[in-house]
């Protein structure tokens, strides 16, 4: 029996989506035949080609849907496309480093919209945002730049040309986010099919007649997955009808797990929820007749035209510590693209450079904050693994792949794990490099944080979020706003990056503290705390504490209507008065000035539309958090 799992169209260009990688190591160690490709990094790559932008052209010729800037440019530019593109992808790829002389010059690459804020910040003559970024001598990382703002007009000519469910890291993606009925998605799947779907399911017919698998898994992380998912099946019934089909991942961990469609499965025999490894080998001891289907695990089946929820209470997942080394054997490592949109360097980090994908710990030590789905499998089953047996796993990577950088993709890295991991690296004289998502918890003093960069730790991203102490107490943070800056500066201070995540609109927040927030986030960044940051809009959702008791919060939940498919966000009343679309619009242009080193020194209400009010935070609030001594406050 042959097994073979996919990532749907679209996730990241830079790096392979790590399910895949897991359960392919997973189920050869348990002796199955499994193997795995990514249609999603070939379909971009085959757009992305003489004769992907050809066909690009001629169906916006017949079409004429020249009315978008970027699609004109592309047809008044097309020549010029079609002598770059390969090269572009190529260089981008790492396969032509000497090409980027010729893209830094400016001249070699034709340059659209893009490009725009790039031209205003240089021909302001105040600021050359290339030279802040990469100093003098960086071609290789000024001319990926450019590059990557030359894929990203590429992208804005497919979706505003040939199909408006297109972006490179998403495809389709409001069809499925949060969608009650599945009226839109099949409707979308079954019509008439774009160039980007035409391009998609001959890639499915391809790599099917490469691997004739008996076992289709479709791994569906996020939204954007799902409509790419859906062709992918729509093709794997017609070429490979015996083939059986499971759909599992993040968006159906999220929002499938009240399911009631059963026209999904003319497309799927089986959705499973939460880890993947004991309901998948449930399956395929069922498929082989080992197992009755009364004895699967955590999945949905049609029987008699209904969706049922099949789950053996004597089943119980494979413990974290024996779920098996990732593999990317069978994916087109070559092929993917390190990008560089941004200028900030630890903003880039997300696209740029192919790195190894590795969880330390199963679940969140933390497991309290109110706006998370802490109900849910993913987050409240804790479970670490030792200092050792991570390095094992890491060098069995190594070798495979041949990059020594890994990307820990954890809810919370623990400290404590962190530590260890660190003193045994240096102690067994491993070289890597490594970044991830923390807790800005106190116990990162700057003794740690030196430990964690001598080991090879680049950077880390965490949660300030609201950056309130009232709020961040009435989520359930577990940190301040002055711990999290004498945290980050102990990790700034050794030479690791550091990444904020921020949110606005949580429940209860006023304007006045929605500009206090950014206030100390300006502050932030002029003491060197962190190098990059990102606004999101808070939303509640159907698993989380906010989500289940609102009115702890001083919000209603609209009634939602009938829902026979996806459920996750929740519409909701907060009777605090605030214009959060306008505050939202001034928080990212302030977000984007500050991680480009400008605008520190402004006021911060110039960033708004409207008028909002004074600031009410000390001018030297972070300053004295980092030089005085710490307040008294809770453990974190």
């Amino acid at each position: 029996m042959r097994i073979l799992l996919l990532t749907p169209p679209m996730t990241q260009l830079n790096t392979p989506y790590p399910a895949t990688a897991y359960l392919t190591g997973f189920l050869r160690a348990y002796g199955y035949d499994a193997v795995q490709d990514d249609p999603a990094i070939r379909l971009v790559t085959a757009l992305l080609s003489r004769k992907g932008l050809a066909e690009l052209h001629a169906v916006i010729g017949r079409t004429r849907r020249h009315t978008h800037p970027a699609v004109r440019f592309f047809v008044a530019h097309y020549e010029a496309y079609l002598a770059t593109v390969e090269s572009a992808v190529r260089f981008l790829q790492g396969q032509d480093s000497s090409l980027a002389m010729r893209i830094a010059s400016g001249r070699f690459l034709p340059e659209g919209s893009r490009f725009l804020p790039l031209r205003q910040m240089q021909q302001s003559g105040i600021f050359d945002p290339a030279v802040w970024a990469f100093g003098e001598l960086g071609i290789q990382d000024r001319a990926k730049h450019l590059a990557s703002l030359y894929i990203d007009d590429l992208a804005d000519v497919i979706r505003e040309g040939i199909d408006p469910r297109f972006e490179l890291s998403r495809y389709g993606e409001k069809l499925a986010a949060s969608a009650p009925s599945f009226d839109p998605l099949r409707h979308a799947v079954e019509g008439e099919p774009t160039l980007v779907d035409r391009y998609l399911d001959q890639i499915t017919r391809d790599i099917l007649g490469c691997h004739t698998p008996d076992v289709v898994g479709l791994t569906v992380p996020f939204p954007g997955n799902v409509y790419g998912a859906l062709r992918i099946a729509r093709i794997v019934r017609v070429e490979r009808p015996q083939a059986k089909i499971l759909l599992g991942g993040g968006y159906v961990n999220t929002e499938l797990r009240e399911l009631q469609e059963p026209r999904l499965f003319d497309y799927v025999d089986y959705v499973t929820l939460d880890d993947g490894e004991r309901p998948i080998l449930n399956i395929l001891e069922h498929l082989a007749g080992k197992r009755t289907r009364d004895r699967l695990l955590r999945t949905f089946v049609r029987q008699d035209q209904q969706v049922v929820m099949v789950s053996d209470a004597r089943e119980h997942d494979i413990p974290f510590k024996d779920a098996g080394t990732p593999t990317y054997d069978g994916l087109p490592l070559q092929s993917y693209l390190s990008l560089s949109e941004m200028l900030n360097p630890m903003h880039r980090i997300w696209s740029d450079g192919r790195w190894n994908k590795l969880t330390l710990a199963h679940g969140c030590y933390w497991r309290q904050c109110q706006f998370c789905d802490v109900n849910l499998d993913y987050i409240s089953r804790f479970e670490d693994q030792s200092a050792d047996r991570i390095i094992d796993k890491m060098e069995t990577m190594m070798r495979e792949t041949g990059q020594s950088g890994f990307h820990f993709v954890d809810e919370a890295a623990p400290p404590k794990t962190l530590m260890a991991l660190s003193k045994r690296l240096i102690e067994r004289g491993v070289q890597i490099s490594f970044w991830g998502n923390v807790r800005f918890e106190k116990s990162f003093t700057r003794q740690v944080t030196e430990r964690l960069a001598a080991a090879g730790c680049i950077a880390v991203s965490g949660g300030l979020e609201v950056a309130s102490d009232r709020l961040l107490q009435l989520m359930k943070k577990g940190v301040t706003v002055e711990q999290v800056a004498r945290v980050t500066k102990a990790f700034t201070d050794s030479g690791i990056l550091v990444h904020a995540y921020l949110m606005y609109g949580f429940p209860t927040q006023t304007e006045g503290e929605t500009i206090d927030a950014l206030e100390r986030v300006r502050q932030l960044f002029v003491e060197g705390c962190i190098t990059s940051a990102f606004w999101h809009r808070f939303s509640a959702t159907v698993h989380s504490p906010i989500g289940r008791e609102p009115e702890r919060f001083g919000i209603k939940i609209l009634t939602p209507g009938e829902s026979t498919f996806a459920r996750n966000d929740l519409e909701f009343i907060d009777p605090t008065p605030a214009d959060h679309d306008m505050l939202g619009r001034g928080l990212r242009k302030a977000l984007y000035n500050y991680m480009h080193g400008l605008g520190l020194d402004e006021d911060v209400r110039a960033w708004f539309d409207a008028h909002v009010p004074r600031p009410k935070v000390a001018k030297r609030l972070i300053a004295d958090a980092l030089h005085g001594p710490p307040r008294r406050q809770g453990r974190a």
